[in-house]
């Protein structure tokens, strides 16, 4: 009997393990501390950045390395920021991103690849201005620790990558020698469990 209790524990040890194993957590960006920046060239010869100062992002996996990971994220394009207003209302009309039409950008990833120590190959489809295009962008998840401030256990990611406007039939009007075609994406981001907040 005591064989038979001992048997009934160990497969109920390891059928709670295997469960809590294939168990997804969902975290989302804690957004004073999350920024979502894009940089273009402006004439050929100098950079300029921008944010977007509204988004939201959620990371599902299931595995600790985030190595399964799966990102959505939602950018409100009237949120656009680069720091002179004459410039953000053209950018937000419909020479560019025309907020009233199309309000919200999206990124859903669809694969994830290994690159290097806590480094991955991120695809995805980004869909901007009505347009949706398959991007794969760089993604480094840079650890977790506890915020002695919140006592909320967080982590984070930063992604790095480059699109071109012209796919998604932003600003056409405005050849490279004004504005430049790339268009490079920096997103920083601390994360918590949803279950944390």
């Amino acid at each position: 009997m005591k064989k038979l209790s001992l048997l009934l524990s160990i497969v109920a040890v390891i059928t709670l393990s295997a469960f809590t194993a294939g168990t997804s957590s969902v975290w989302t960006n804690d957004a004073p501390h999350s920024q979502l920046f894009f940089t273009v060239t402006h004439l050929g010869i100098n950079d300029v950045s921008g944010t977007f100062d509204d988004f939201t992002v959620s990371v599902e996996s299931s595995k600790a390395d985030f190595s399964d990971a799966v990102f959505n994220l939602t950018a409100k394009t009237s949120s656009i920021n680069t720091r002179v207003e004459a410039r953000n209302n053209h950018l937000k009309s419909a020479d560019f991103f025309d907020v009233e039409k199309y309000p919200e950008l999206t990124f859903t990833s669809t694969g994830i690849k290994p690159a290097g120590e806590n480094k991955y190959k991120l695809t995805g489809d980004l869909t901007i201005h009505g347009v949706t295009k398959t991007i794969t962008v760089d993604l480094w998840y840079r650890g977790q620790t506890t915020n002695p401030m919140s006592s909320k256990l967080t982590t984070s990611f930063q992604i790095d990558g480059s699109i071109k406007r012209s796919d998604f039939e932003v600003g056409g009007k405005f050849p490279e020698a004004i504005v430049s075609d790339e268009v490079k994406i920096v997103a920083n981001g601390e994360f918590v469990q949803a279950d944390q907040q």
